[in-house]
C-alpha cells in the first residue's frame, strides 16, 4: 500500500447494466486501480434493479456506475430513485446513449455522465474525481 492514502480497504464500485458486455467494458476501462493516488477498486457487477437497490442500501458501495440504456430499468431512473431515497447517497455516474442525453443525467441527479461508446479516459476522469471524495485526505 502506498503512503498516499490511509484507506486500507478497496473502494467498492457498483457497475449496473443488463448487458454483460457493457459491465465488462466499464471494468476493463477502469482496471483495478484507476489512479495511483487511490486504493484498489473492487467491482460489484449487477444486472437487475432490485440488486442495485439492495447493494446501495447496504452502505458498502463507494460509487455506482449505472447504464442509462439498461432495460427494463434504465440507470437514470434508478439514479434518481437512489438520490431521492438514500441519505448521503454515494456518487453516481450514468452511462448515456449519446452525448446529447447529458441533460437527462442532470435530471437524475447523477454527479457525472459518460456517453456510449465508452471513452476509457473520459470514464476514468469522471470516476477518479468522484472516488477522491470517498477517500480521507492524508496529513
Amino acid at each position: 500500500m502506498s503512503d498516499s492514502t490511509s484507506r486500507t480497504t478497496p473502494l467498492r464500485v457498483l457497475v449496473y447494466s443488463d448487458d454483460v458486455n457493457t459491465r465488462q467494458q466499464v471494468i476493463l476501462a477502469l482496471g483495478r486501480r484507476p489512479h495511483p493516488d487511490l486504493p484498489e477498486v473492487e467491482y460489484v457487477e449487477v444486472a437487475t434493479e432490485p440488486v442495485v437497490i439492495s447493494n446501495m442500501d447496504s452502505g458498502t458501495i463507494d460509487l455506482a456506475i449505472l447504464d442509462g440504456e439498461a432495460v427494463p430499468a434504465g440507470g437514470m431512473g434508478i439514479a434518481k430513485q437512489l438520490k431521492d431515497e438514500i441519505y448521503q447517497c454515494p456518487p453516481v455516474v450514468v452511462l448515456t446513449g449519446r452525448p446529447q442525453d447529458a441533460w437527462l443525467a442532470t435530471w437524475s441527479r447523477a454527479e457525472a455522465a459518460v456517453p456510449h461508446p465508452l471513452d476509457p479516459v473520459q470514464l476514468a476522469e469522471a470516476v477518479v474525481t468522484l472516488l477522491r471524495s470517498r477517500v480521507p485526505a492524508t496529513t
